[in-house]
């Protein structure tokens, strides 16, 4: 899950041009109403991103606010969808 983590913000950082602060970041670090780069626009963007990155599929109804609430929320999503 560590290894996940780091790819999460990692990508995180490049989508949101965060210039190395998101790999800062750990599992309870706020995203979504936290961070004003992460837009609608730009969860879109990640999301298109995570699943180029990670080779895997996100339909619109796995996701919601929740998934964003954390760094940890989204690991756990992304790692959820890996061992699928």
């Amino acid at each position: 899950m560590a290894e996940t983590q780091r790819d999460v913000l990692a990508i995180l950082d490049e989508v949101l041009s965060m210039k190395g602060r998101a790999l800062a970041m750990t599992a309870d670090s706020p995203l979504l109403g936290a961070l004003p780069e992460l837009d609608s626009m730009a969860v879109v963007t990640l999301l298109t991103t995570l699943e180029e990155r990670f080779g895997f599929t996100i339909a619109d109804d796995e996701i919601d606010g929740s998934t964003f609430a954390t760094v940890g929320s989204l690991t756990k999503f992304v790692a959820a969808k890996l061992d699928a």
